[in-house]
């Protein structure tokens, strides 16, 4: 008996301190937090202390481990409610309280041990006697008693069942259920994976406090994280909270994670680490290139070549046969191919007389520039330069030019990009991928890319108002105009580059994080930066929630606009809840992610 005195009386004080500590003062649902609390304790006291410690009773001894099986649940409740109103509390009170709950935890599970059946006879030597007509009561009883008590021990079983099962999803393991193909082919929709969370350092649920973090991550590491595109504020905090649960102990059967407007909501998130602290990253033509402070010149990396999936298409039989989405079907895929080569392979120089040449054939339509200060002149605004708008509003845009007599705004557009280029470009052909910064607009590949781009886009634009210019000149019926093979030509590439940019922001990516005041900047410390597998299907940290117009390059005062979600961020160690560490079903795909199963 004095073994379970000392046990139960740290046990009845911490949970009289704990339930104290709960108490508040606003009228919300805070204050259900003390009101459990207390009567939870008092009744702990009643029974441990009263019934069992100064009676004797044996009968008290079974209700006390049935209440002390339940208690750490229940203080966990408790634990959750204080922090589900309006008003949160402080880390420090947060600390003694998870230290609380652990002493009750495991003074919870030191009466339980002690009162096992197997042991209870040397605490309380009354049990024997006790458990005799316990066992003849039973027997008395009619059948229909029988099947109600048998009934009580199923439900009781259940509920310790999953309260144990909430227990070991926060701080152990979790299941969870692919919702998406952002990670095609690794994972399927509807495929549910196991993620270890003890060592990611997972919290109790509303606060900052928990396991500490016991380990770092590495690129190529599956990890699941909450998404920081949605707000953190408390309410939604709780009723992320009360959908975890539910998702928890209905085995990922129901999620109520929903948005205003009734839709699933993304979070948490599964995806793969592709930058780690100490990184700046870019992405162009779906190859990944990063550099570091001791290594700064950017180099592919060639173990994300391993895991990124661009051509879906181009999956075996067996894994297409699963996949709901192509995002991009083979011909298209080809083209995509077809005009990042063509663009690469622009030769500034030939760009330049080009341009040079369709300014000269437009002043010989419509005149010599008056002067140069008539290039100033805003004749288009940014929607006129979208892309999306750009091809059917060239015949207008001409019938603007012409009318204004805007010759030097025309060559002005034509070809003003060729200061932000550097004179060595113009020397000739060259190998862009191994070009080195100095030969490159603004320094780094995307950034020469996009300008590319840029320039394919307006040479074409500018092909087509100088044939429209030339065919209105020649009287040509404006219903022939698209029986002209060079203009026809430059609608065609305007075409490709329209699809292309459709996809430009998922294909590549600027430098990241932006470089400041010249100088390199490198993910911090103790942050990530993850992507999905399946890139031209995954709306990850490459990507914000919000399109916004935005020029394709910032080196062209006449930069084409396109629609952009581009908007990069980092992960805090802290926002990570585990990895993923075991695909359980599909049983046909039973295997560690990364190992088995992926192709």
């Amino acid at each position: 008996m004095k073994k379970l005195r000392i046990v139960l009386y740290t046990l009845l004080m911490a949970s009289f301190i704990f339930s104290a500590m709960n108490f508040s003062l606003s009228a919300d649902i805070s204050l259900a937090a003390f009101a459990l609390g207390l009567v939870f304790c008092a009744v702990c006291i009643y029974v441990g202390y009263v019934r069992v410690v100064r009676r004797g009773e044996a009968a008290g001894a079974p209700v006390l481990r049935r209440l002390c099986q339940y208690l750490p649940f229940v203080y966990l409740i408790v634990f959750v409610l204080r922090r589900a109103g309006r008003h949160g509390t402080g880390y420090a009170f947060d600390v003694v309280s998870v230290v609380l709950w652990a002493v009750l935890a495991v003074c919870a599970a030191a009466v339980c041990w002690l009162l096992n059946p197997k042991r209870v006879c040397r605490v309380i030597p009354e049990w024997k006697e006790y458990e005799a007509a316990l066992t003849a009561s039973r027997q008395r009883r009619s059948a229909v008693k029988r099947v109600l008590f048998e009934a009580l021990e199923w439900i009781d079983a259940f509920v310790q069942a999953a309260f144990t099962v909430l227990l070991i999803n926060i701080f152990i393991l979790q299941l969870y259920e692919i919702p998406s193909e952002s990670m095609v082919p690794e994972f399927l929709v509807r495929d549910r994976v196991a993620v270890f969370k003890t060592v990611s350092g997972p919290r109790f649920p509303l606060a900052s406090v928990g396991i500490p973090r016991m380990r770092g991550y590495d690129r190529g590491d599956i990890i699941v994280f909450r998404n920081p595109h949605y707000s953190r504020d408390r309410q939604s905090e709780v009723r992320n909270f009360v959908s975890q649960l539910v998702y928890m102990l209905t085995f990922t059967g129901v999620n109520l994670n929903t948005t205003e407007d009734g839709e699933l909501k993304a979070d948490p998130l599964v995806k793969r680490i592709t930058g780690v602290p100490g990184e700046q990253l870019m992405m162009q033509d779906g190859v990944l290139y990063v550099r570091t402070a001791l290594d700064p010149v950017f180099r592919p990396v060639d173990e994300d070549a391993r895991w990124a999936e661009w051509n879906v298409g181009g999956l075996s039989g067996d894994m297409l046969q699963h996949v709901q989405d192509v995002p991009v079907p083979q011909t298209e895929y080809d083209d995509m191919i077809a005009l990042e080569a063509e663009r690469n392979a622009l030769v500034y120089a030939d760009a330049r007389r080009y341009a040079d040449e369709l300014a000269r054939r437009f002043e010989a339509v419509s005149g010599p520039a008056e002067d140069a200060a008539s290039a100033e002149t805003e004749l288009f605004g940014a929607n006129d330069f979208l892309i999306f708008n750009f091809s059917s509003r060239l015949n207008s845009m001409t019938l603007t030019l012409l009318s204004s007599g805007a010759s030097a705004y025309f060559r002005s557009f034509m070809t003003g990009w060729t200061a932000a280029v550097p004179e060595a470009c113009f020397g000739g052909a060259y190998d862009v991928s191994a070009a080195d910064e100095e030969r490159l607009v603004g320094g780094n590949l995307y950034d020469d890319a996009s300008f590319r781009l840029n320039l394919l886009i307006k040479l074409a634009a500018g092909t087509v108002i100088v044939r429209n210019a030339e065919l209105m000149r020649d009287h040509v019926s404006s219903s022939l105009w698209n029986l002209d093979a060079e203009r026809q030509k430059a609608l065609e590439l305007l075409a490709r580059c329209y699809n292309y940019l459709s996809l430009h922001d998922r294909r590549n990516m600027p430098v990241f994080p932006a470089n400041e005041n010249g100088a390199p900047s490198y993910i911090p410390s103790g942050e990530y930066f993850m992507m999905g597998d399946n890139r031209f299907n995954s709306l990850d940290m490459r990507h914000s929630y919000d399109m916004r117009i935005a020029p394709l390059t910032a080196y062209d005062a006449y930069s084409v606009r396109y629609y952009s979600n581009m908007a990069p961020q980092t992960v805090p160690a802290e926002d990570i809840l585990g990895t993923a560490v075991l695909r359980i079903f599909p049983f046909s795909r039973f295997g560690i992610p990364g190992v088995t199963g992926k192709r």
